[in-house]
């Protein structure tokens, strides 16, 4: 595969804070790879560096000729004032595209992403189109190499599956930082994480994640193996120096010197090691065994009109893991605000057991004050916590979420959404709780931070209620399950997958007629005054056309389940394919669209 982009000897740090140093990447066609990091390491930071946006403190990137190199930031900004076609049609004339030619891509890739409605201004658009919009602006360019920097922000779960396929045919190769270690399985064949513990600041695998973590623990291992071996080294040495002090001729000079070495390796591996640190994540319970913490019965509600479900009946018990999915707006977080005692139902009842105590953790984190500094958010009434019944002080306290004690004077408005989080975690663990509501926790927390707050969540002895798009959390954590469809409807289901399957299925039936190509009868109806006699026969053969575009679709999907995931290139071939005949099938109802416009006198 030919190289598009080198780094070499990339260095920053930030706020006299090193990021990474001496890293060194090297992107290849079609290569896809996933970029992984503890919080702070740098990752979004690398990822402008690698588009151009931002410069390294040292180093030197070179990319061919040529190469076009597309972009998506954790946050999609838009100009305003811009429909959804407009921002792609912007994007490609700054490319050096024909107006009409830039509209024309705009069209076909937009009806690609899924947007049915192409003048819907940007900045009246959800969270999870937005990103759609941001993703539909690069593709229109054709990158050469993407780079997508948290992608999944903002999307639910059907958004992140429509990524995961999306990027699995993508003729071009791609960069993704990420947390979502399901998304990183389903879209990644090279796994890279940026960290200090590493040797050169970078850790690279030719394989998928889970291959990724063996190869991974292997490496520490063996590091911290050698940490010991040196520091033993260094122990005999130096009992060595201080015993023979009067022995220090020319001749141990050598030996000497190879002490000092020793002692430099072992600062450094010592250096590199305390970077495997992990937050402390530990809720507390209050051991109430109540068999019925919390029940619902029938409870509906609806908003602006809209039925957001409807005759739900639940009961919490201690041990309850109970997990909500549904699309964005369906009303998970509604619903657990409503259990919570933070809102009220339109119909049906909520009981609490007396006395019960709950814990909410807030999608954004929206009850963090970012004026405290980081002291007192942590340590509101002064310089001691109490943990467990022992008190803590506040530094010991924040070094247990992996702040320093320089750090406690800082802002919370200067940390990173990933630190804001672990502030938030440790304000909840102070508080004895038998019911736990986490709305999207896991929103900008690292692999290591997920997987110690996964472990807490199964040992905590009350229950949890769950909204979160981390699969792997949900999968592993949740004994029940809810889906909300967006519609009204609520059912229990034993998975994320087995949701994902219904929910598409009753979507994939709800769109048919708006997605069904034009009838036969329909074109007999009147003549066409505005198309000329070539375009009117093609007008007339569109169905026929579409129809059999649409069974080579299937044809490819099938070759593509066909393939065994472990064989890349005949993935990738497989892919390609069928990305081609998805084109196809948006080229030919973006012509069609074209043509009955013109046909209709609206065109």
């Amino acid at each position: 595969m030919s190289l598009l982009l080198s780094a070499q000897g990339l260095t920053k740090s930030f706020a006299h804070r090193p990021l990474f140093a001496d890293l060194c990447l090297d992107l290849r066609a079609g290569e896809r790879v996933g970029l992984i990091g503890p919080n702070g390491a740098g990752k979004s930071t690398l990822v402008k560096i690698l588009a151009g946006l931002e410069t390294a403190d040292a180093g030197t990137i070179t990319s061919r000729r040529g190469v076009r190199i597309g972009y998506i930031p954790q946050d999609d900004v838009f100009p305003a004032g811009l429909s959804a076609s407009q921002v792609l049609v912007e994007a490609l004339k700054a490319d050096g595209h024909e107006e009409h030619d830039a509209e024309t891509q705009a069209a076909i890739t937009l009806t690609q992403v899924g947007f049915a409605d192409h003048d819907q201004l940007a900045e009246t658009m959800s969270g999870g189109w937005r990103k759609r919009l941001a993703v539909a602006r690069q593709l229109a360019r054709k990158p050469d190499l993407l780079l997508l920097d948290e992608p999944t922000n903002h999307l639910d779960l059907p958004g992140v599956i429509w990524l995961e396929r999306l990027l699995r045919g993508a003729p071009f190769g791609y960069l993704a930082a990420t947390h979502d270690r399901a998304f990183l399985r389903a879209i990644a064949d090279e796994i890279l994480e940026v960290s200090r513990v590493y040797p050169g600041g970078a850790f690279r695998v030719a394989s998928g994640y889970d291959d990724f973590a063996d190869r991974r623990d292997e490496f520490l291992e063996a590091q911290d193996r050698q940490r010991a071996a040196v520091a033993n080294q260094v122990r005999r040495e130096t009992e060595w120096l201080g015993h023979k002090a009067q022995a220090r001729t020319r001749k141990a000079s050598s030996r000497i010197e190879a002490a000092g070495a020793r002692r430099e390796e072992l600062a450094d591996l010592k250096y590199r090691t305390a970077a495997t640190n992990v937050a402390g994540i530990d809720f507390a319970g209050t051991g109430r065994q109540t068999r019925k913490l919390l029940t619902t019965t029938g409870i509906s509600k609806s908003l602006g009109g809209r039925p957001l479900f409807s005759d739900v009946d639940l009961m919490l018990s201690p041990g309850t893991k109970l997990g909500l999915l549904g699309p964005n707006g369906s009303g998970k977080s509604t619903l657990m605000r409503i259990m919570a005692g933070q809102m009220a139902p339109d119909t049906g009842v909520v009981t609490r057991a007396d006395g019960l105590r709950m814990v909410m953790f807030e999608q954004g984190r929206a009850d963090l004050d970012l004026s405290l500094s980081l002291r007192e958010a942590l340590s509101p009434n002064g310089e001691h916590v109490t943990f467990g019944d022992r008190p803590l002080h506040v530094a010991a306290w924040a070094q247990r979420f992996l702040f320093k004690a320089e750090q406690l004077n800082l802002e919370m408005s200067a940390l990173s959404g990933g630190e804001q989080a672990r502030v938030r975690i440790a304000q909840l663990m102070l508080k004895p709780a038998d019911v736990l509501f986490l709305d999207e926790p896991t929103n900008d927390l690292d692999i290591a931070s997920l997987e110690v707050l996964e472990e807490s969540l199964a040992e905590f002895p009350g229950a949890v209620v769950l909204v979160t798009h981390d699969r792997d959390l949900m999968d592993r954590l949740c004994t029940e399950v809810i889906g909300l469809d967006g519609r009204g409807g609520s059912s229990p289901y034993g998975n994320v997958n087995q949701w994902l399957t219904a929910y598409e299925r009753s979507t994939a039936e709800l769109s048919k007629p708006q997605n069904a190509a034009p009838k036969a009868s329909a074109t007999v109806a009147a003549k066409p005054k505005k198309l000329s006699y070539k375009e009117q026969q093609e007008w007339e053969g569109m169905e026929a056309a579409i129809t059999k575009a649409e069974a080579t679709v299937a044809a490819r999907e099938a070759d593509v389940a066909k393939v065994s995931p472990s064989d890349h290139v005949a993935m990738s071939t497989a892919c390609k394919a069928l990305e081609e005949a998805q084109a196809a099938v948006e080229k030919l109802f973006a012509r069609w669209q074209e043509l009955e416009a013109r046909r209709s006198g609206t065109g």
